[in-house]
Parts: structure tokens; C-alpha cells; sequence
């Protein structure tokens, strides 16, 4: 319940700020939402493209960005399950934070944020002494684990 107040706080502050302006939906068209399709005995999951977020999903996307990562700014998560605690000590429900596969050694996760017809999602990575929070669409009726996500690559320092 109190996910749902804060999801709604923040839509709510984005709605008065684009109350202004008209509502743009992403001017994108929809990605394709599958994969190289696996053959039908495979046990892989099939992964999908994000899809655009909307002015106001762009808006909310912002402000849970910099909430998470003021949460965790100058404390080294090391471990999801660190991770994991502090975002549900931001109000995020348990079951809506899903560990993915760390493939540096830092901690992921990714947040369900969806509400309604809303496709916001945030994948955080864990950095030193902070995190990194990155937002993406999720297509309704897919889990946001399955959503194929470019790495986010740092520039060389060389």
C-alpha cells in the first residue's frame, strides 16, 4: 500500500508538470517486442526490447532516479541482498525487485514501477559508493527481467 502512495505522489508531481504542455507519447514507434525466437523446446526465456516511456513515465523515471540514488549515495552495496534491503527500506515491494545475472561483480537488480498501464522499470547497478539507476519501458504482460537492455558502457579513461 504504501508503494502505491508513493508511485502515486510521484505520478502526481509529473502530471503537474506536464499539465503545461500537451502529453507526447514517444514519437517512436513500438520496438519489436521479440527475440530470435527460441525453438519451441527451449527453456530459454524469450527477451524483448524495451518499449518508449511516455513525457509523464520520463518525468516519474527522474524522480526515482534521484531518490534511489541519493538512498545510496557514498554506501558501498556490495550484495544484492544490501541492495535488495535498502530499496524495500524505500518503500519498493520485495516482489517487484528482481536480481539479474552481475557480470561485473556489482550487485543488479531491477524494479517493477509498473501501475496500471504504466511501463516504467529501473535497473540498478551497484558503482562505488553509490548506484547507478537506469529507466526503461516494459511491455505489459512481460516481466521486467525479460526486457533486453543495451550495457551501458564507461567511456575508456586512457
Amino acid at each position: 500500500m504504501r508503494f502505491l502512495e508513493m508511485v502515486d505522489l510521484i505520478s502526481q508531481s509529473c502530471a503537474l508538470d506536464v499539465s503545461s504542455g500537451v502529453e507526447a507519447v514517444a514519437s517512436a514507434s513500438v520496438a519489436e517486442t521479440t527475440a530470435a525466437e527460441p525453438t519451441p523446446d527451449s527453456t530459454l526465456p524469450v527477451l524483448v526490447d524495451p518499449v518508449p516511456l511516455t513525457v509523464a513515465e520520463e518525468c516519474a523515471a527522474q524522480r526515482h532516479q534521484l531518490r534511489i540514488s541519493r538512498a545510496f549515495s557514498g554506501m558501498d552495496t556490495t550484495t544484492y541482498g544490501e541492495m535488495r534491503d535498502k530499496l524495500t527500506s524505500l518503500k519498493y515491494p520485495a516482489a517487484r525487485i528482481h536480481r539479474m545475472p552481475d557480470f561485473s561483480g556489482e550487485p543488479v537488480a531491477r524494479l517493477d514501477v509498473r501501475v496500471g498501464a504504466e511501463r516504467l522499470a529501473l535497473e540498478v547497478t551497484g558503482i562505488n559508493n553509490g548506484v547507478m539507476v537506469e529507466a526503461f519501458g516494459a511491455p505489459e504482460g512481460v516481466s521486467v527481467t525479460e526486457v533486453r537492455l543495451e550495457p551501458q558502457l564507461d567511456p575508456p579513461t586512457s
